[in-house]
């Protein structure tokens, strides 16, 4: 089988892996969900879900900080990583060792393609059809349940004040509940930017991760930009940002939440 990646790289395996590591917490949900649980030997610090199918997995560092003796430990026949979440200099480091997968979705047809992908990567194609159909109707019942556009900013970091551009999945996941980013074109993808210019947009979405914003965040910033706190709404950066089979969920909360936002 011959796959081809997020960067374009291509991959080939005999057969379908039996000892493979997660280097993304959205990535270590699906492969559990997908039924390849059990071969799944490695993870990071921050992969939660499914909390209850974790005990015993080896923790291989974080995202950005890998721990190369143990990843070797485990002698993995497949790697998988993240181009958002994951450095090139650890992918450089992986690839001189073992097979790796590195997924880059941006939007969501991206991301349902990669999990139809990664599935028949890892011997679940059937599995991720099924997701993708799941995901695909929850995403017809938000798109039916929009009744008007408004623009927003959606911050995921506190000093600096650090929010995502329309070319990001999060802004992605959010057109699709009919939110504009007001933040489209900026020269970075995740621009810093000055509490004061919130107050043009209609909504301003303070992001549980990777900056845990909370209720007191929320009220400094409104008070830094000027508006009331009630423009302001703290919102599931797992449900925002986490693309794999949580996108079948995520489509449904933003059907109950966004409106209000």
């Amino acid at each position: 089988m011959i796959i081809t990646d997020g960067r374009g790289k291509a991959i080939s395996l005999d057969e379908p892996p039996r000892r493979i590591v997660s280097l993304v917490p959205s990535t270590t949900e699906s492969l559990f969900a997908l039924g390849c649980g059990d071969a799944v030997v490695g993870v990071t610090r921050f992969c939660v879900h499914p909390a209850d199918r974790l005990d015993g997995r080896t923790r291989v560092g974080g995202t950005k900080d890998l721990v190369v003796a143990r990843l070797e430990a485990l002698r993995p026949d497949l790697v998988i990583g993240n181009v958002e979440e994951n450095t090139a200099e650890m992918f450089e480091t992986i690839e001189e060792r073992f097979p790796l997968y590195a997924a880059f979705p941006r939007t969501v047809d991206d991301a349902i393609a990669d999990l139809r992908t990664m599935g028949a990567l890892v011997g679940a194609a059937e599995a991720a059809a099924a997701w993708a159909a799941r995901i695909t109707a929850a995403r017809q019942r938000l798109h039916a349940s929009v009744t008007a556009s408004k623009t927003f900013a959606y911050l995921i970091w506190r000093s600096p004040w650090m929010a995502v551009s329309d070319d990001t999945f999060i802004s992605a996941m959010l057109a699709e509940a009919g939110l504009s980013n007001g933040l489209a074109g900026a020269e970075s993808r995740y621009p810093t930017i000055e509490p004061a210019t919130l107050s043009k947009f209609d909504a301003i979405l303070l992001s549980s991760e990777p900056f845990p914003f909370k209720d007191k965040h929320r009220v400094e910033l409104a008070d830094l930009a000027g508006i009331p706190e009630s423009r302001l709404s703290l919102v599931d950066g797992e449900l925002c940002s986490w693309h794999g089979v949580r996108m079948a969920a995520a489509f449904d909360w933003l059907a109950q939440h966004a409106p209000g936002w």
